[in-house]
């Protein structure tokens, strides 16, 4: 049975960094697409960022240059990085692996 499990998310200053993670459990991370998404406060949920079974990522137009997505086989974790947040970067972060699987979400909350 596949399980993922987040962590990482926090409060944070406008220009700080943040690093979730996403720790599988029952699949490679080598062998799976997985993508990270956010709900913030009365909005729908919204992609920020994939990583593709081959390694090519892809991200949302806002993120791009300050989010980072990655895998660690090592660890079987996958990981945000997000570096000089906004506060409109502020929501609840979900994992997303196989297109089907969802984590429960971790909270990022960004002060300006």
């Amino acid at each position: 049975q596949v399980q993922v499990v987040e962590s990482g998310g926090g409060l944070v200053q406008a220009g700080g960094s943040l690093r979730l993670s996403c720790v599988a459990s029952g699949i490679a991370v080598s062998r799976i697409v997985m993508a990270w998404y956010r709900q913030a406060p009365g909005k729908e949920r919204e992609f920020v960022a994939q990583i593709l079974i081959s390694g090519r990522t892809n991200y949302e137009d806002s993120v791009k240059g300050r989010f980072a997505v990655y895998r660690d086989e090592a660890t079987n974790t996958w990981y945000l990085r997000m570096d000089d947040l906004k506060p409109e970067d502020t929501g609840v972060y979900y994992c997303n692996v196989g297109t089907v699987l969802w984590g429960q979400g971790t909270q990022v909350t960004v002060s300006s």
